[in-house]
């Protein structure tokens, strides 16, 4: 009896399972197609035929971009393990080179991994980039019908949708027009409404949705959320929106460097990404000036950023910025510019200061402090840019993402999902109550 139990709840696992990547890797040779050498592809061949792992798979590096490695080959992927359930959205985040594109060709059998495998169940429609299975010679209508032949689709299916498709889209005007000739925005609007209106039972989106205007992007992230939530199908979403991932998504997954680092919600998710890859809250420069970050005008000695009430910046507790740098430019006007924006790359604000006026400047050290009031900032993950100018007009040098920090909810403590906004302002209210009840 427990064995039957034990079997049935495996079977309904298994049933509920539509993605499982086991062990998957790829592996890409710098600068060439296949190995690159026909003695290299001998030498893998050999071995295959042998019966022996190949060869090169042992002296791939990992796909660290910031660091000049020694091998040719590196791993895009390496040993990703995964499963996603039937309706569930799976948010994909990670920097530039993570590996997300990578893995989603895999996914879309655009592309084969080097090991590992991948087991899906149901119908994938992709897109990874704009016009991903247009034919340029094609019509926008015999590319729809093409798209539906290829998910499986007969004719009367297509016909059932293609109204809905072409309005989605809005290029019923150009819808016999040659995809070639299409702008941008116009591919990529017809290749979501093709992949998204086709009833697949997977979705599988990257970041192209960018090509879009804005009206556009909420109209398709619209559409991704009633295909999960009212159809049930499962859907693959890779953005750097963090709002959006958060919005969509059921989980999130996170990679780095091609390895797999977190897999939870899309809360835990976007919070581990976000603290992974955060600076520190203060810099203070040690060495040389020669060292120090800038250029050979202005070289940064030190940002702090402090609670201007208490020990923890929180919500109540006002903010102090410190800054300390060192001016090589002479006789000229000097401004610095404070640009602070959220953990999802919206602006709070973009504010500056001259610091020489009148052709004033000197060479040697400048300070700047500035306050931030108390109840300003709601609780989350910030971040500063830092902006050296001339005359407001010329850039001197500029420092992204140079320090972040965390607001505190001291009620609660960190969760930047509590209330949403980006301000949390003491607001007083007045109240009245009714004397007499009718």
């Amino acid at each position: 009896m427990n064995d039957q139990l034990i079997n049935k709840s495996t079977n309904q696992h298994s049933l509920n399972t539509v993605i499982k990547v086991e062990n998957l890797s790829k592996q890409y040779r710098l600068g060439s197609v296949s190995t690159g050498t026909i003695s290299h592809d001998i030498n893998r061949w050999w071995h295959y035929i042998l019966g022996k792992e190949d060869p090169y798979l042992q002296i791939g590096e990992t796909n660290d971009r910031s660091q000049k490695g020694e091998s040719d080959y590196v791993w895009a992927l390496k040993n990703i393990n995964f499963e996603v359930k039937h309706g569930e959205v799976l948010g994909i985040i990670g920097r530039n080179g993570a590996g997300k594109s990578t893995l989603l060709k895999i996914l879309s059998r655009t592309t084969a991994p080097t090991t590992g495998s991948v087991k899906i169940k149901g119908r994938v429609a992709s897109l990874l980039e704009v016009g991903t299975g247009f034919h340029p010679e094609l019509s926008g209508r015999e590319n729809i019908y093409l798209n539906g032949a290829i998910l499986g689709m007969t004719k009367r299916e297509i016909n059932r949708k293609f109204d809905e498709i072409v309005d989605f889209a809005g290029v019923e005007r150009y819808i016999d027009t040659p995809v070639k000739r299409y702008s941008s925005g116009m591919y990529v609007r017809l290749a979501f409404a093709v992949a998204a209106h086709l009833e697949p039972e997977i979705l599988i989106v990257d970041e192209v949705l960018a090509v879009g205007d804005s009206e556009f992007q909420k109209k398709c992230l619209g559409k991704i959320k009633d295909v999960s939530d009212r159809e049930g199908r499962t859907v693959l979403f890779v953005s750097h929106n963090m709002a959006a991932v958060k919005q969509l998504c059921t989980k999130g997954m996170v990679l780095r460097n091609g390895f797999f680092a977190f897999y939870g919600s899309q809360y835990e998710a976007v919070s581990y990404y976000q603290n992974a890859h955060q600076t520190n809250s203060c810099y203070i420069h040690e060495g040389e000036m020669k060292d120090a970050p800038g250029n050979e005008l202005i070289r940064i000695l030190r940002f702090d950023v402090k609670p201007l009430i208490g020990d923890i910046i929180s919500i109540s507790s006002g903010i102090v910025i410190d800054l300390e740098y060192y001016n090589h430019k002479t006789a000229t006007n000097l401004d610095v510019t404070f640009e602070l924006k959220t953990s999802e790359e919206v602006i709070v604000f973009h504010h500056g200061t001259f610091v020489a006026k009148e052709n004033s400047s000197r060479r040697g050290l400048y300070r700047v402090c500035a306050k931030l009031p108390p109840h300003l900032l709601n609780a989350g993950t910030y971040l500063f840019n830092l902006i050296f100018g001339e005359n407001q007009r010329h850039l001197l040098h500029m420092e992204e993402d140079f320090v972040s920090f965390q607001v505190m909810n001291e009620s609660i403590g960190y969760n930047s999902n509590i209330l949403p906004g980006v301000i949390r302002p003491d607001i007083q209210y007045d109240i009245t109550i009714p004397v007499h009840v009718f």
